[in-house]
């Protein structure tokens, strides 16, 4: 079981480059595979929308709220650690031009020595997605698109890679540098739709929030669209959601057995860099990751 911690965006510190750069230490010496940031492009101070994660229907983010850019941030702790898995999660595809992102990823990988994990989502926020330029209605037909113009891009081809779709086209295009070896990529969400992407053409699937009956469910969409597609469904990673603070070895070992490979970890929003120390450490002890 690998254990990843997302930083506590809510509490306004993921800007803040002295707190991210000792959490982001802490994180790593406390023996934690990755370190994992959240995007969110804009925040409205009005929406329609409906956020999927909450009985509130509404994000518990002020719109204020200092949210850095996720390939931003990671290129700065990739300097000041040396181990640390860097993670999106996630990253708000229909945000992102796939060309620009592709190089963009390549060279945060390259800049850590291969440390960036993606996790990647098509967004709730309607009209964050719409004030980035994309059709809210197609995000889904477009992520699948952009994802194998990530892949396209990444790989070595001496002509230059070619691509036509719907939403994106180009011919004989070199981009460099490319990843040190394969960038994994986890498809984020809840919905049967998000299952089948991850079936299709993620690493990875991370169906936060969801548990019981609907995740088995969930697992079991990705793996038939894997095995549909000709890829083998033993090799795809699945990664849980659970609490810092409240996450222990008995617990971790009952999700292990549901098929997790790895516990994505919320922190509560503490804003005092000591005690959120105190609450990765004590964390750490009860997994088994330090004395």
């Amino acid at each position: 079981m690998k254990f990843a911690v997302v930083a506590p965006v809510a509490a306004g510190v993921t800007a803040d480059p002295k707190w991210m750069a000792d959490f982001a230490r802490h994180v790593e010496d406390c023996g934690f595979e990755s370190v994992v940031v959240v995007e969110h492009t804009v925040l409205m101070t009005e929406y329609d929308s409906v956020y999927p994660y909450d009985d509130s229907g509404r994000v518990e983010l002020a719109a204020d709220c200092p949210v850095p850019d996720p390939l931003d941030l990671l290129a700065f702790l990739a300097g000041q650690t040396e181990r640390l898995v860097l993670a999106t999660g996630v990253l708000v595809l229909p945000n992102h031009h796939p060309v620009v992102l592709a190089k963009r990823a390549a060279t945060v990988d390259v800049l850590s020595g291969g440390r960036l994990r993606l996790a990647v989502g098509t967004g709730w926020l309607k009209e964050e997605v719409e004030a980035c330029g994309a059709p809210f209605h197609a995000r889904g037909r477009r992520a699948d698109e952009q994802l194998q113009v990530l892949r396209t891009l990444w790989e070595h081809r001496p002509e230059g890679a070619d691509f036509t779709g719907e939403f994106f086209t180009f011919a004989n295009a070199m981009s460099y540098p490319k990843p040190l070896s394969h960038i994994p990529v986890h498809i984020g969400g809840h919905s049967r739709a998000a299952a089948r992407r991850a079936g299709r053409f993620g690493d990875g699937f991370q169906p936060l929030g969801v548990a019981g009956a609907e995740l088995i469910g969930l697992l079991t969409e990705m793996r038939e669209s894997a095995q549909a597609a000709g890829r083998d469904p033993a090799v795809l990673e699945v990664s849980l959601g659970h609490l810092v603070a409240r996450v222990d070895a008995a617990r971790a070992e009952k999700l292990a057995a549901l098929g997790a490979d790895r516990l994505v970890l919320a922190m509560p929003p503490v804003r005092d860099i000591a005690d959120a120390r105190e609450l990765l450490s004590d964390c750490a002890r009860r997994l088994g990751l330090r004395p």
